[in-house]
């Protein structure tokens, strides 16, 4: 047991030993920049800490953080861990539904969100808040529109949190059910020292770019913990809405941005563009995480960029588990090496080490306790928290195989690997290969049923705007993932679409995908075998 707390222990301290640097690089929509030292930061959350302690938030409430990109999402968050008080990041695509379940599930205090994402909760559920305060408009009936800035007022000084204290709380879906509500506690923010220096590499004075949304996990992996930890600065962007690789290159090249991390799917969109157009002189390091990259869209970005993007893997119940390092070999479309700290491998279902070659589950070795930046617990769930426990492992639900040189290369999420006629399909695999023929922008693979094999691999294509769907190009694209992969690899039927269903954080719903084809049926559950 130990006293810690990210927002006395990180952000104070950096105040105090660098107050000048940059905490924050926040861009505008017209293009313009400002920046907010550390020093100013540090004050600002105290100063808001002090302001939600007096609306009558204590230590251990839980107050769902609804606010998109922006910037009093960063203050909140912080003014909020300082306080004792956990926050539970969500996105502002959830609905009155999402959003119900979510405050009831969690027993929540209160609420901080943009007025369009409060005006969807329903009235019965806001009126059991303490707290309910709203930015980028004006509040609904009962809501208070809150300054997530005060430049003036006392500043808190926070409170004494343990190490093992409560302090931060995502909800995550799986294939069935609700969402499950992951609780990290107070040392979680300091296991992302691993994510933020041994993966992306950052250090004081980097300016570093996330690309996802405040109600990913993953902006606590880079746009939160990561970079802080590090001592680099956070550049906040304006971009909302559907993902459009100009407008993200033109700020690219606009800022002196060193270091960048974005989704597989942002990176598939970028290789679309002539890169030759843009400079980055200041860009030296670029990440991808979400779910692996297809090496084909690695190398384009390095022809175009000069950069190899470095993948890397780990949930929102882990800080970074396996990765790409700097320095280190790039094999492309391999997750990489286990993060120091963590003894990750691919085990069987008796919890053996597979030897190299073998498909299995990827794992954590607990050993004698949990290492640091893995969650205590899915809150309020113990049947599914033993469910991701075997034989002293900790089992993250995706599987992969294990090279000669302890490389890690991703097959799929356990519940999404196809079994056709006795065969065992990977779909990233198949994804990949497709997205390898100069056709296709992107690719996502699922089983459907088929009366003698079972099921079948079917993929879901987004062809490129030149391109125009036929049965001629149905054919070239079976027979290409043929030559590149196994004969029994191949789609046996092949969908063209528009667009890919996506969560927020750019991840394909391949569940979705599946449930289509299914119905309901048996079939479209958790592959077994």
């Amino acid at each position: 047991m130990a006293a810690w707390n990210f927002g006395r222990d990180v952000m104070d301290r950096w105040a105090a030993e660098r107050p000048d640097a940059a905490a924050l690089y926040v861009v505008a929509p017209d293009g313009s920049a400002r920046t907010v030292s550390f020093r100013a930061f540090s004050e600002t959350t105290g100063r808001l800490a002090g302001r939600l302690r007096a609306a009558g938030l204590r230590p251990g409430d839980r107050v769902l953080v609804v606010l998109g990109k922006d910037p009093g999402f960063w203050s909140t968050m912080v003014a909020l861990i300082k306080l004792g008080v956990v926050p539970m990041p969500g996105t502002t695509q959830l609905t009155a539904k999402d959003l119900r379940y979510r405050l009831e599930a969690a027993e929540a205090t209160g609420m901080i969100a943009l007025a369009e994402v409060a005006a969807r909760v329903p009235e019965e559920v806001a009126g059991r808040l303490r707290l309910r305060w709203t930015v980028g408009g004006p509040p609904p009936a009962g809501w208070v529109a809150a300054d997530l800035w005060p430049a003036e007022g006392p500043v808190d000084p926070g409170h004494p949190t343990d190490e093992t204290d409560p302090c931060l709380i995502y909800f995550t879906s799986g294939t069935t059910g609700y969402p499950k509500m992951v609780l990290h506690q107070q040392s979680y923010p300091r296991g992302h020292r691993i994510t933020g220096v041994e993966w992306i590499g950052l250090q004081p004075g980097d300016l570093h770019w996330n690309l996802s949304d405040t109600g990913w996990a993953k902006a606590a992996w880079s746009s939160l913990f990561g970079p802080w930890m590090a001592g680099a600065t956070v550049l906040v962007d304006p971009l909302v809405g559907k993902f459009e690789a100009r407008p993200m290159l033109d700020l690219l090249a606009a800022h002196p941005v060193t270091s960048l991390c974005a989704a597989p799917t942002v990176y598939r969109l970028v290789v679309q563009e002539d890169l030759a157009r843009w400079r980055f002189p200041h860009l030296r390091s670029a990440v991808g995480a979400g779910e692996p990259l297809n090496p084909e869209v690695i190398e384009a970005f390095r022809r175009g960029t000069g950069l190899t993007i470095r993948d890397g893997y780990g949930q929102t119940e882990t800080v970074l588990l396996v990765g790409n390092r700097p320095g280190m070999p790039v094999k492309p479309g391999a997750m990489g090496l286990p993060a120091p700290g963590f003894d990750v491998d691919v085990i069987d279902e008796e919890g053996r080490r597979l030897p190299p070659g073998r498909e299995g589950d990827i794992a954590v070795w607990l050993g004698d306790g949990r290492p640091e930046g893995l969650f205590v617990e899915y809150w309020k769930d113990p049947a599914e928290t033993a469910r991701r426990h075997r034989g002293g492992w900790y089992l993250t639900g995706d599987r992969a195989v294990r090279d000669e040189d302890g490389y890690l290369w991703f097959v799929g999420r356990a519940d999404d690997v196809i079994i056709s006629a006795g065969y065992r399909i990977g779909p990233f695999e198949v994804e990949s290969a497709l997205v390898e023929h100069p056709a296709v922008v992107e690719a996502a693979v699922v089983s459907s049923p088929d009366p003698v094999r079972g099921a079948i691999v079917k993929a879901f294509v987004v062809l490129r705007p030149d391109v125009s769907p036929s049965a001629e190009l149905v054919r070239a694209l079976q027979e290409h993932v043929r030559r590149v992969t196994a004969p029994y690899k191949y789609p046996r039927a092949i969908e063209f679409v528009s667009d890919l269903p996506k969560t927020i954080s750019g991840k394909i719903r391949r569940v979705e995908l599946r449930e289509r084809e299914w119905g309901g049926r048996p079939g479209a559950g958790p592959a077994t075998g």
